[in-house]
């Protein structure tokens, strides 16, 4: 074994112990780690200075990479709400007794080691230690370069709480940031049940086309908002405006606004608040021509279209019909979140039936595709695929199942 492997194999043995942990021995942990998290927040925004001074300011990184007083209390009611929530463990899916008397239960269990690979987000680094601690799973984190002083800071405080309530800290492990330790998480057959990347399109491919272990894929997300020609202008521009400005940096933010022709009479005035917060705004050539001018206002050209921008900046496409918007949705859409803005409740229901995405609104701001929103607690990501799990992933999702079978002597 490589000494990668062997610390992959004290994970997977020490992983073993957590499903047998009692719930005060879960809770205790996480109460110890909002402790030492409030004892050292300074500690915590001085390691994660140094790793800001890595990046410029514009970087679209900058801001999800970025650790405040504030966003650090957020982060501790977060913890709170997964130590309150239900163990997802033991729960009884499915039971029945057979015509034979065999009792049969389906019974939620560990998924077992988990790896995470993600950019640039050390808040994930308290996020899926807490609902993979409560979910009885192990894990292996792979941060980038880019939060390596924050997240070790991190886990030096998540090992102190599993310490102090004797749980097995090589359960949790933190990789080295270097990229050869990626490419040995992502080989891991036999050691690692599952890999969930988190960050960009570019490293969610890499992670699918290199990993011989199974992956599921979060993280990236081109929105779109389609404002129907029955849209209602304020809720619209509401919508908009936070779906755009709310953290324009994270997987939920719009991307491109889809507008009916007819209601290009209003697009100045949907846009208004938008460009008064500095969103940059590349319209097609219908949109260009209704628009006022504007010097954060450009001709789009196709490379905007399917584009995640994770800035302030977004697109704009004018289209003729509902089935036209849903075209344009089904090219480009990466089936995070999708919305439509409407008050015909045929179109409505059309939209919401046919738009393939983790997460499809009416008349809400896509802002809300978030574990903690939808009431399941922190989350390891937002799942844009189909099998196993798919949008938000906590405590349930992090779970598989077994059958158990009790018989009495019964033989086939």
């Amino acid at each position: 074994m490589t000494d990668l492997q062997k610390q992959f194999y004290t994970v997977q043995k020490s992983a073993k112990k957590l499903n047998q942990l009692s719930e005060q021995q879960i809770k205790g942990t996480l109460d110890s780690l909002v402790e030492l998290t409030l004892e050292h927040i300074d500690t915590i925004i001085e390691a994660n200075q140094k790793d800001l001074a890595k990046l410029h300011v514009n970087d679209p990184k900058y801001d999800r990479l970025k650790l405040t007083k504030e966003r650090i209390q957020g982060i501790i009611e977060e913890i709170k709400q997964v130590k309150s929530l239900e163990n997802p463990l033991g729960r009884i899916l499915e039971e029945k007794i057979l015509e034979n008397d065999l009792h049969l239960k389906k019974v939620a269990v560990p998924l077992g080691v988990i790896g995470i690979i993600y950019e640039a987000r050390p808040n994930v680094t308290f996020d899926v230690f807490c609902i993979a601690l409560k979910s009885g799973n192990g894990l292996i984190l792979k941060g980038s370069t880019d939060a390596e002083y924050s997240n070790q800071a991190i886990m030096k405080l998540i090992h102190q709480a599993l310490l102090s309530n004797d749980i097995p800290e090589n359960a949790f492990l933190l990789l080295p940031s270097d990229r050869s330790a990626t490419f040995s998480l992502l080989q891991a057959v036999g050691f690692v049940d599952l890999i969930i990347p988190r960050g960009s399109q570019k490293l969610i491919e890499y992670v699918r086309s290199n990993s011989k272990v199974p992956v599921i894929e979060t993280g990236a997300g081109i929105v779109h908002i389609y404002f129907d020609k029955s849209g209602d202008l304020e809720k619209g521009k509401l919508i908009l405006f936070n779906s755009k400005t709310r953290r324009p940096s994270v997987c939920n933010s719009l991307d491109c606004l889809i507008i009916h022709e007819k209601r290009l009479s209003d697009i100045n005035e949907l846009v208004k608040n938008l460009l008064n917060n500095e969103v940059r705004i590349f319209a097609d050539e219908k949109s260009y021509k209704a628009l006022d001018q504007h010097p954060l206002i450009q001709a789009a050209n196709e490379s905007h279209f399917g584009t995640e921008f994770l800035s302030l900046k977004m697109a704009i496409k004018t289209v003729a019909s509902l089935d036209e918007a849903l075209e344009h949705i089904d090219l480009y859409s990466s089936k995070h979140s999708e919305a439509i803005i409407s008050e015909d409740s045929q179109s409505t229901e059309k939209f919401l039936n046919l738009v393939d995405a983790a997460a499809v609104y009416s008349n809400a701001s896509t802002a809300f595709t978030d574990g903690n929103q939808f009431g399941m607690g922190a989350e390891i990501g937002i799942s844009t695929q189909k099998l196993h799990a798919r949008g938000p992933m906590s405590l349930r999702e992090l779970t598989s199942y077994k059958w158990i079978i009790e018989g009495n002597g019964q033989i086939r």
